[in-house]
C-alpha cells in the first residue's frame, strides 16, 4: 500500500512468469535457428544440383556489382563439408543468441551480416570470392559474450561466460593464418557481433534475469 491506501504494483515479475518467459524464448530461438539452418541446407542442395553455380552470388571483393552478395553469402557454401562445419556452431551459438527474443536476434543477425560482409568486400584481395556463414558464427559468439557486458543481466552474463569458455579457441580464426580461409569474415563478424550487442543493449532492472 502507498500513503494514499492504494496498492503498489509489484516491481518485478514472479518466478513463474520469468520461467515461462525463458521457455517461450527458448522455443522461439529453436524455431528461428531451425528455419535458418534448414534454409542454408536447402540452398546448398540446389547449388549441388546446379554444379555450384550459386556460389558466384557470394561476396566478390571490390566489385560494386557484387554488393548484394553481402546478404546472400551466409546462405552459400563451398560444398556440404563447409556447411556442416558451420552448422553445429551456428545452431549452438545462434540458439543462445536468439533466446532473448527473435526480433532482437534478427536485428543482430542483420548487423553482423552487414559488418562482416562489408569488411570482407573492402579488405579481401580484389576479385576474391567469399561464401559461408562463418561470419555469423563469429558474430553470434561476439554478440553473446558482449551482451552480458552491456546488458548486465544475470542470465546474459552467465551465458556469455559459458560461451567464452567453450568457444574462446575460435578467436584464432580471426587472425590471418590458414590460406583459403576468410579471416576477414571472421574478424569483421566478431566486430559486428560486439557492435550489435552495444546497439541493442538493454540494461537490467529489478526482478529481471
Amino acid at each position: 500500500m502507498n500513503d494514499f491506501g492504494a496498492p503498489v504494483p509489484p516491481t518485478g515479475r514472479s518466478a513463474r512468469d520469468r520461467v515461462a518467459g525463458l521457455l517461450s524464448g527458448a522455443l522461439g530461438s529453436a524455431i528461428v535457428i531451425a528455419v535458418l539452418v534448414c534454409a542454408m541446407w536447402a540452398v546448398e542442395v540446389v547449388d549441388y544440383i546446379q554444379g555450384g553455380a550459386l556460389d558466384r552470388y557470394g561476396i566478390v571483393a571490390h566489385d560494386p556489382e557484387a554488393l548484394p552478395g553481402i546478404l546472400l553469402a551466409p546462405f552459400l557454401h563451398d560444398g556440404f563439408g563447409h556447411l556442416m562445419a558451420n552448422s553445429v556452431p551456428l545452431i549452438i551459438l545462434g540458439f543462445v543468441a536468439a533466446i532473448r527474443g527473435v526480433g532482437r536476434f534478427l536485428w543482430a543477425s542483420l548487423i553482423i551480416t552487414l559488418v562482416s560482409g562489408a569488411g570482407v568486400w573492402l579488405t579481401s584481395p580484389p576479385g576474391t570470392l567469399t561464401v559461408g556463414a562463418s561470419g555469423l558464427v563469429f558474430g553470434y559468439f561476439g554478440y553473446v559474450v558482449a551482451r552480458g557486458l552491456f546488458d548486465r543481466r544475470a542470465l546474459d552474463i552467465f551465458l556469455g561466460v559459458v560461451v567464452a569458455g567453450l568457444y574462446y579457441s575460435i578467436l584464432w580464426g580471426a587472425l590471418p593464418s590458414q590460406p583459403g580461409i576468410s579471416w576477414q569474415g571472421h574478424l569483421f563478424g566478431l566486430i559486428g557481433g560486439i557492435l550489435a550487442a552495444w546497439v541493442l543493449r538493454r540494461r537490467a532492472v529489478p526482478g529481471q534475469v
